[in-house]
């Protein structure tokens, strides 16, 4: 854990847990918006074969966690944390475009 917590820039415990609570709430969170707008789009499990419905079900999950996950690290006081994770993230997606001046 200490390792960690050195990699991480980390200074107390409490903000570890924080931290692991962020992405637990994130990966929650980022599911139940996934799953909603499959629903939205009309496409069920039960519609299509399993493959295709979780394929899809990723690839709208993919790019809204590093956004909902700079959202929740913000929410918990993490910002410092999160938004340079979240930008790191998106610019191994391709993605990096969002943040470029």
């Amino acid at each position: 854990m200490e390792n960690l917590k050195k990699r991480w820039g980390i200074t107390s415990n409490f903000q570890f847990v924080v931290i692991f609570v962020v992405f637990a709430v994130t990966g929650s969170t980022a599911a139940r918006i996934s799953n909603l707008m499959m629903e939205l789009l009309g496409i069920y499990e039960k519609d299509i074969h399993w493959f295709f419905y979780y394929l899809l079900l990723i690839i709208l999950v993919l790019p809204l966690y590093p956004f909902i996950l700079m959202v929740f690290g913000y929410l918990f006081g993490q910002s410092k944390f999160f938004f340079p994770f979240s930008k790191k993230i998106l610019r191994s997606m391709g993605l990096g475009f969002v943040f470029k001046k």
